[in-house]
């Protein structure tokens, strides 16, 4: 009995990390701009979520894994401008390390999927980039509130703060999108 229990609890934890992989890493590259640097990011938020929440009940753990992951992209900023600020000092170049590698930006040949088919567009490519562009606050509260579905609450658990500054991240960084894409739309 407790052994089934452990191996329904295995395969739902396995479909629940199928199913946010690629979410996961779209929001990881577009914090980043670097596909490794967001394949490393997803696989530590999943060793992380696992080993800390996976045996938490189901229904939490969504908001508990974008938790994880939001920490782990603040992390990253916080490591990349520290080793930014150490190149330059000893005479490196700035660190502009969002270079995308080509053969990870190629597009796919297999069937394409929504979420690649509007990356291709230049409607994509002009969101993509303004959501690059917006703050880090700003840019978790869009992808977690719009791409990701969570509700205010579940996004504040996962970001860390108050269900007022989900709402201002996301007032401001709507504000902002309307701004950078209004030749987009009509």
């Amino acid at each position: 009995m407790r052994r089934d229990r452990t191996e329904q609890n295995q395969q739902a934890l396995d479909a629940f990390l199928a199913g946010v992989e690629r979410r996961a890493f779209l929001m990881a590259r577009t914090a980043t701009g670097q596909p490794e640097e967001a394949l490393d990011l997803v696989q530590d938020a999943m060793l992380a979520f696992v080993r800390g929440y996976g045996k938490r009940p189901e229904e939490e753990w969504g908001a508990l894994f974008h938790r994880v992951m939001q920490n782990r992209i603040r992390d990253w900023y916080r490591r990349h401008k520290v080793r930014s600020r150490w190149r330059v000092w000893f005479g490196g170049e700035a660190a502009d390390d969002r270079r995308e590698d080509p053969i990870q930006i190629a597009p796919d040949p297999a069937m394409p999927d929504p979420a690649r088919t509007l990356e291709s567009s230049d409607v994509g490519d002009a969101l993509i980039e303004a959501v690059e562009a917006l703050p880090l606050r700003q840019q978790q509260a869009f992808i977690l509130r719009t791409l990701e579905g969570l509700d205010v609450a579940q996004t504040a658990a996962a970001m860390g703060c108050s269900a007022g500054s989900v709402k201002t991240h996301l007032s401001r960084a709507m504000q902002a999108l309307r701004k950078k894409l209004k030749d987009h739309w009509p």
